[in-house]
Formats: C-alpha cells, sequence, structure tokens
C-alpha cells in the first residue's frame, strides 16, 4: 500500500537520452517527499533520430529478411555496446554496475536468438516485430531503474510485456479496452508499494500488433493511461525541447514558448508536424481531467508548457483513479494573461506549423459530372493500399489529396494505377502542409484573407487550400522550397506584434463585471494560477 502522504499520483514520462558522454538526470529528491512518482521510459533517443534504438531496431527486424540477413547481428551488438558504455560511464557502484551489464546483455542475447529464429522461417509477423521493438523500452529501463538505485532512490524495474491477460477483438479495440489497461496498469503500479516504479513504454503484444493499432506512440500512451488509472495530478512528459512554440524555433527565431495551451490546439498542432505528443493519448489523459505538462530533460528547471482540461465548462469524466486536478490552470486569469477568452476562443491564431515532405495527388474525373461512387471509389482504393489523406479539396470533377511522407511508394504506383480507371491522375511531390492553428478560428474575421496576402507578397504559391468545417485551423499546401519563407512570414505577420494579455482589455472587463469575476481577478485567481505555472 502506499503511504497515505502520497496519495496524489504524479507521473513522469522522460524520454531517456544516453549518448556519449551525457546523460540527462532529472532530480525527483524533492518530489518523492511529497508525491508518489512514477517513471514511463521510452527506448533511448539520440540527437538524430535515425540512430535512436528504436528505428534502429525496427531496421534490424527489416534486415532479417533482407539479402544480407547478418546486418541484424551488428545493430543489435551496437545497441548494447551504446548501453554498456553508458553504464561505465553513469554510474557508480560496482556492484549496480556489474549486474546491470550482465542484465543488458542477456536482453540482447534473447534478441539476436528471436531474430536468428525468424531469419531460418523467413518471417516476421506483426506480433515479432512488437517484441524486437519492445526491447528498446526493457534496456531503457533496466538502466533509468539502476540509475535510481545508484542514486539511493528505492526504485523497481516494472516489465509489462504480459500485462493483457484478457482476449480483445483487434478490429475493434474501442474505449473498453483502453479502460481495462488503465486499470491493469494502476495495479501493477500499486504493486510496487513505495518504491519509485521504472515501467516500460511497451506493454507487449496487443490486438493486431502495438505499432499497427497505436503507432510508435505507444509509450505516451502507456503514460497517459498508468496517469488515468492511479489518478495523477500531472502528466509531464519529457522531451528535448522546452514545450509547445509558436512556431519551430529552429526555423522562426522569434517563436515564443506558449505557457498554456488547449487540448484541441495541441493536436492540430501534432498532426500538422509539431512533434509533441499523440492526439489520442492526450484524449485519455485530457477525459479524466488531468492536465499534460511537456518539459526538457535538458532544461528541467523550466515551466514547460501546460496542456490543460477545461475546467471551466467540460464535465469531469471518471477515470480509473481519483484525480485532484489543478483549478488554477483554467482560471479566468490565467486564462486571460495567455490570449484566451473565457469561452476559450481566442482573438488571434495560437501558433503556426509546417509538416514538410507532403505529396499532392489530383484525380480528374473523366466524366463531365462525379457520379455518386467517385469519391468512395477512390477512398477505397486509398484503403486498400494503407495510403492515409491529411488534407482534401474537391471540386465537381476534382479532388485533390495531401499525401504524408509516411506513404510508402511501392503502394502508391498500384494505387495510382488503379485510380487512372476513375480519370487523369498527376503527382506533385515536394510539397508542404503550412497550417494557422486557433482555437475556434472561424471567429476571427479577416485571418484567411491576411494569411494568404502574406503568402503572396513573400512569392509563395498555393496549390491547394483546406478548412472545410474545422475551427481549429486554416491549412495550405506550398512548395517545400518556400516553407521556410512562409512560416516565418506567417509568424511575423499574424502571431508575432500581436497583444496576449487580455487583463486589461475593454470587451474583457465588461464580460467580467457581467459574470461578478472582477472582484477575485487579481488576488485570490492571481495567486494561484501564477504560482502553478511558474512552479519547477
Amino acid at each position: 500500500m502506499l503511504e497515505p502522504r502520497k496519495k496524489i499520483g504524479l507521473l513522469f514520462l522522460p524520454f531517456t537520452i544516453i549518448t556519449k558522454k551525457r546523460f540527462h538526470f532529472i532530480n525527483c529528491s524533492d518530489l518523492l517527499k511529497t508525491h508518489r512518482v512514477i517513471v514511463v521510459c521510452s527506448a533511448r533517443s539520440t540527437d538524430v533520430k535515425a540512430k535512436g534504438t528504436t528505428t534502429r531496431l525496427v531496421k534490424a527486424s527489416d534486415a532479417v529478411l533482407s539479402s544480407d540477413a547478418s546486418n541484424y547481428q551488428g545493430i543489435v551488438q551496437d545497441i548494447l555496446d551504446d548501453h554498456l558504455e553508458a553504464v561505465q560511464e553513469n554510474i557508480c557502484n560496482e556492484q549496480i554496475k556489474s549486474d546491470l551489464s550482465s542484465s543488458l546483455t542477456d536482453v540482447c542475447r534473447r534478441l539476436k536468438v528471436f531474430l536468428e529464429a525468424a531469419e531460418v522461417i523467413n518471417e516476421v509477423s506483426p506480433k515479432s516485430k512488437d517484441i524486437i521493438v519492445g526491447t528498446g523500452e526493457k534496456l531503457a529501463c533496466e538502466y533509468i531503474a539502476a540509475i535510481l538505485q545508484d542514486k539511493g532512490v528505492d526504485a523497481k524495474y516494472v516489465n509489462l510485456e504480459k500485462i493483457i491477460d484478457r482476449h480483445f477483438d483487434a478490429s475493434h479495440l474501442d474505449q473498453t479496452f483502453y479502460d481495462y489497461l488503465a486499470q491493469r496498469l494502476a495495479t501493477v503500479v500499486e504493486e510496487c508499494g513505495n518504491s519509485v516504479p521504472v515501467v516500460t513504454g511497451y506493454f507487449g503484444p496487443c490486438p493486431g500488433s502495438i505499432l499497427y493499432s497505436i503507432g510508435r506512440g505507444y509509450t505516451d500512451l502507456t503514460a497517459a493511461l498508468i496517469a488515468v488509472g492511479v489518478g495523477a495530478q500531472e502528466l509531464q512528459v519529457w522531451k528535448e525541447v522546452d514545450g509547445i512554440f509558436t512556431a519551430d524555433p529552429r526555423k522562426v527565431p522569434t517563436a515564443r514558448l506558449l505557457k498554456i495551451i488547449t487540448p484541441e490546439e495541441a493536436a492540430e498542432l501534432t498532426y500538422y508536424g509539431s512533434e509533441v505528443i499523440h492526439p489520442f493519448t492526450m484524449e485519455q489523459v485530457i477525459r479524466a481531467s488531468i492536465p499534460i505538462r511537456i518539459k526538457n530533460v535538458q532544461n528541467p528547471d523550466g515551466a514547460g508548457t501546460v496542456i490543460f482540461p477545461d475546467l471551466l465548462s467540460r464535465p469531469t469524466s471518471s477515470g480509473g483513479g481519483s484525480a485532484e486536478p489543478s483549478p488554477s490552470l483554467s482560471t479566468p486569469e490565467m486564462l486571460l494573461e495567455n490570449g484566451y477568452m473565457l469561452d476559450l476562443s481566442r482573438r488571434h491564431p495560437t501558433a503556426v506549423t509546417i509538416k514538410d515532405e507532403i505529396t499532392v495527388l489530383n484525380v480528374h474525373s473523366n466524366r463531365k459530372s462525379v457520379s455518386h461512387g467517385f469519391f468512395a471509389r477512390i477512398f477505397s482504393i486509398l484503403d486498400k493500399y494503407g495510403i492515409t489523406v491529411d488534407l482534401i479539396s474537391t471540386s465537381e470533377v476534382h479532388v485533390s489529396m495531401a499525401l504524408s511522407d509516411s506513404v510508402i511508394e511501392r503502394n502508391l504506383q498500384p494505387a495510382i494505377q488503379e485510380l487512372s480507371s476513375l480519370g487523369a491522375v498527376d503527382i506533385l511531390r515536394n510539397m508542404a502542409i503550412l497550417s494557422l492553428v486557433g482555437k475556434q478560428m472561424r471567429n476571427m474575421v479577416g485571418v484567411a484573407g491576411t494569411m494568404f496576402q502574406t503568402l503572396a507578397q513573400s512569392g509563395v504559391n498555393i496549390e491547394m487550400i483546406s478548412q472545410g468545417a474545422s475551427e481549429i485551423n486554416i491549412s495550405c499546401v506550398i512548395h517545400n522550397s518556400k516553407s521556410a519563407v512562409a512560416l516565418r512570414a506567417i509568424h511575423e505577420n499574424l502571431i508575432s506584434g500581436i497583444k496576449r494579455n487580455l487583463l486589461d482589455d475593454p470587451e474583457v472587463i465588461k464580460e467580467l463585471k457581467h459574470r461578478g469575476l472582477t472582484n477575485s481577478l487579481h488576488s485570490t485567481m492571481s495567486e494561484l494560477s501564477l504560482t502553478s505555472l511558474k512552479r519547477k
């Protein structure tokens, strides 16, 4: 059982960085005095995504079926060597160092045997690939648990690979499955008592394959479900950035850090290029009224960005635990300080993002008018080859679709051949999706006009426009070579110089007086909200 003083769950998600001569350790000693700390680990990552453990393990599984199958042995050995080097550099206690080195070596030995067996039968099934890729989380979690133990923290490594003990239909994984998983994860965490659980992001073979059903963001999902299951006060997602910015700071020097953002806006930014947190993962936490804080492993004292549940208007849904959400995250003052009206609408866009390496597929019907089955046939062909559409724009006889860079070329070509039976098909490559994001964008009069005028003045041609019924974003497709110019121009004209703080806005003050909130706005509300975002 947990100690009474640790009744509030606080969940950490460090995306482990183990590179040569560097290891970022987040000191949680002070938090352990007042909070129940749970650590969920993804596989080791580096500054270069292609050199990360998960990416290399995917390559190893692909190498098994290649002409030079022996490549996978070298990949696994390199992964082991990287982890063993980190052990030697970062762990002081000789016994812990020796035990960990032996354990990591054994994990990689078993992986090599598994890959050899796959080579013999010349098959890597989806579940086999799950097991191969899941090895990365095992290595990382054993390492993090040992690091904590070496620093005097009572930590316990928790392997989730056999946690699912019920049958679920892979073709119908609905919310029932995720509610069940949240309860199971909470039970496993509770069994650790007062030790700090260091939990693998990989939770074993999932119905239909974890990579296919959930994707590579399954570690985020594990952390989210644990937060829901234990009723965490806050989910902290540790990445290599300070939080969510108004634009990519590497491309736009004037981009600023957002203190708070709505779940809907964060989801749009993630989908259209900003690597924040998977929208489905975010939904699991937000529906339980648990805020998510994005923090930087290289800057642990930074406040980060809070993705806050709408506690002012949204009814609290019951998760597996009893969360104690911080009401200060959506007080009137906190919202107004960051440009949100009390109904969470905004007067100006929140951020702009770009999604590179997009392919545009145009289908022009060979008939004068489109039959009622025209669109159905197009999407059935795309579905047949597993092709996902990011944006779509239509006219009476023409359909334009923006396809993400995840589309596999060998799937695209046969799809184009089948689509040719419906009409003329042409492809535009090296394109990018530019998305302007803001809560209730449709209420921002003149924003679309300003956006397109700004692009025209910057010499950026628009190939495709999509807004539709979405109130969150306006998106357009431009050429890749113009993406940086367009991003900076839109940020400068629509976001950078805009007044954000609405506390002294006459219309806002009038509305606050109407609601009877002005008396408390600068006293108790101020103390609550500012403390929340300035704490470390």
